[in-house]
């Protein structure tokens, strides 16, 4: 998964409240820290702001500001790319949750019969 598609889930994720360009830039380092390899946080930081920055120009952007300085969320009112990935997501998590719910242990209990 890129930054980009890890920035939007984040976002997806932070519903209409938005998220600081701060807790985005600390998500997206976490799902890439891995024990071999580390990323630069700081080259995290700045390709977060400005993936930021340049996709929440226009009022058709798929992300918006909140109001309060470096807050973002996704134009869900404005922009139609962003109201289909919210179902995306929605839809993801919805196939994954039932396939929790349909994995039954349907194995035999050894005891049953014992007492």
């Amino acid at each position: 998964m890129t930054y980009d598609q890890q920035i939007l889930k984040i976002l997806t994720e932070a519903g209409e409240r938005g998220i600081s360009v701060q807790n985005i830039s600390r998500h997206v380092y976490n799902l890439n820290c891995t024990f071999f390899h580390q990323p630069d946080y700081e080259e995290v930081r700045s390709y977060v702001q400005q993936y930021l920055l340049k996709n929440s120009k226009s009022q058709q952007s798929l992300i918006e500001s909140t109001g309060q300085r470096g807050c973002y969320r996704l134009n869900t009112m404005g922009s139609q790319d962003a109201q289909q990935l919210m179902l995306l997501f929605r839809e993801e998590t919805v196939c994954n949750d039932e396939q929790v719910a349909s994995k039954q242990d349907l194995s035999l209990d050894l005891f049953d019969g014992m007492i």
